[in-house]
């Protein structure tokens, strides 16, 4: 019995502490002054509890409505709940909805985002901060000043910290604007440049001025390296790709001498068993998805290897020693398997999907994010030379491979078949053109025309590296990734590969041999 009396009290005095929201606060919401009315959104949202967010977010949905005599209720089917009281009952004659004007939904849309800050869900709480970043009013900055004092985390706290430094940067109080300014020296928000302009040229208070000239400066030298940093990874990350479309060219052309014009077409196929593999995945693996990539690498390599094998014995053994007819010839070829895909996938492009663990990616320096697909691409691109490597130099088939390229009929007079390390060598080559199809796959869509975008690029990677050269052609690539990268956001993309275009005409016409020059008999 005792027990029953304490659990009443106990709830007697919870529903008594819930008062709701100040009425004053609410009364402006009726009104007509467009200015009362967001200054009453800000104070609402100031309150930050439960009740706050449940009268926005009704406000948001249109679902907020009011009595002849002002009074505020939120409607929920048959039921109307009084945000004063914190009362639900029936429905109140002569109800009729607030109207919500642009200004209005956006200061509540504001304190709503701002609101988030008081989840008890990190990931949600992070994900406010973050977005706060990128946009942010004086409005919201009592909202984030109460999360402030109340975030202990060691990654959100800083993260507000700066933020509400950006709200402040608004505020009528000079102090405050100066002290902001100077909290703000260390950030890296790119969004700042043009408030801090504004506040260095136009500000009327001089120690405003030299504060936001300060943190201008300091700001503009972080991003100029965060730029830099950025443009040097996606060099690499670029240099990467063209490492892996050049990478079988080297062997094909490098070694053999072979000029494949349906180098491009052979990326094609390999990107599009990719595709198949991820379709296969989908129907009869779903719970496996994230794991096609482990299938479709080897069954890329070797549809693109058996690709290769046919076209060595069907159509180029035959042309050895006739440079221009084995390019007219494999460029017929490209031209039929662009057609056959385009038969049987049709002309439009495929999607390939990132699988979940290459999807996002890293933070670094603020502002600069590294994508995961770039990094699995270039930690591949290094995996694929390696392997190379090792094949060609410590190898049965790549000691029988060099032999051959050095002096065929010496190789042929010690037992080697050198048809059969013709087929086999120009296999690989094809096999590894294959496994650059998958990694184009994971940077765009798929289509018929994958490979024209890239036979260019692979010519000139393994004509600068030095033809036959596996370090000349890594080097070539990583070079022509990194100039096309830096030259871009100063002359354009256009210009960036005409003027690359140029320097490699140039530098052919002084030194023929590329990069590394072949020595021995090979270069005879």
């Amino acid at each position: 019995m005792l027990r029953k009396l304490f659990l009443i009290v106990c709830l007697c005095f919870a529903g008594a502490a819930r008062a709701g929201i100040d009425p004053a606060l609410l009364a402006p919401l009726t009104g007509d002054d467009p200015d009362a009315r967001v200054e009453a959104i800000a104070s609402i949202g100031a309150l930050a509890n439960e009740d706050a967010t449940r009268l926005l977010t009704a406000l948001k949905n249109d679902a907020l409505y009011a009595t002849p005599d002002g009074h505020l209720y939120i409607v929920d089917g048959d039921k109307a709940y009084d945000p004063a009281s914190g009362a639900t009952g029936p429905l109140p004659e002569g109800l009729d909805g607030l109207m919500v004007n642009n200004r209005l939904r956006g200061a509540v849309d504001d304190a709503l985002s701002a609101l988030k800050l008081f989840s008890p869900d990190r990931a949600l709480r992070l994900a406010a901060a973050t977005a706060l970043q990128k946009s942010v009013t004086l409005a919201q900055a009592p909202l984030i000043e109460k999360a402030l004092a109340a975030e202990n985390d060691a990654e959100i706290r800083p993260m507000l910290q700066l933020v509400a430094a950006t709200a402040n940067l608004q505020s009528p109080d000079g102090a405050k604007r100066k002290a902001a300014a100077e909290a703000l020296a260390a950030s890296s928000n790119a969004n700042l440049r043009p408030l801090l302009q504004t506040l260095q040229t136009d500000d009327p208070d001089e120690g405003v001025r030299v504060a936001a000239a300060h943190t201008l400066a300091a700001l503009e030298s972080r991003l100029a390296r965060t730029e830099f940093i950025g443009n040097l990874f996606y060099g690499i990350s670029l240099g990467s790709v063209l490492l892996l479309t050049a990478l079988g060219l080297a062997i094909t052309f490098g070694l053999m001498g072979i000029i494949n014009m349906a180098h491009g077409e052979l990326l094609m196929i390999g990107a599009y068993t990719t595709y198949l593999c991820q379709l296969a995945f989908r129907r009869w693996m779903p719970d496996a998805l994230d794991w096609y990539l482990a299938a479709a690498l080897p069954a890329a390599f070797l549809v693109t290897a058996a690709v290769g094998v046919a076209l060595e014995r069907t159509v180029i053994r035959w042309l050895y020693g006739r440079p221009l007819e084995t390019l007219l010839a494999t460029w017929g070829i490209s031209l039929i398997l662009m057609q056959s895909v385009r038969t049987i996938f049709g002309a439009q492009n495929v999607e390939v999907a990132n699988p979940a663990w290459m999807s996002g990616g890293v933070t670094v320096l603020g502002s600069l994010v590294l994508a995961y697909n770039r990094i699995a691409i270039i930690v591949f691109a290094l995996l694929v030379v390696t392997g190379v490597w090792l094949i060609l130099n410590k190898t049965r088939l790549g000691l029988f491979v060099r032999a051959v390229m050095q002096n065929r009929r010496m190789a042929g007079c010690v037992g080697v078949s050198t048809a059969k390390i013709d087929m086999m060598t120009f296999g690989l080559g094809s096999g590894i053109a294959g496994l650059g199809g998958v990694a184009l796959s994971q940077l765009g869509n798929v289509g018929p025309d994958l490979g024209q975008g890239y036979i260019v690029d692979s010519f000139m990677v393994v004509v600068l590296g030095g033809v036959g050269q596996l370090a000349g052609t890594v080097i070539a690539a990583l070079g022509l990734g990194e100039a096309n990268k830096f030259l871009e956001p100063v002359a354009g993309a256009v210009l960036a590969k005409i003027a690359i275009l140029v320097f490699i005409i140039i530098f052919i016409q002084k030194r023929p041999q590329g990069l590394f020059a072949m020595k021995g008999r090979s270069a005879e």
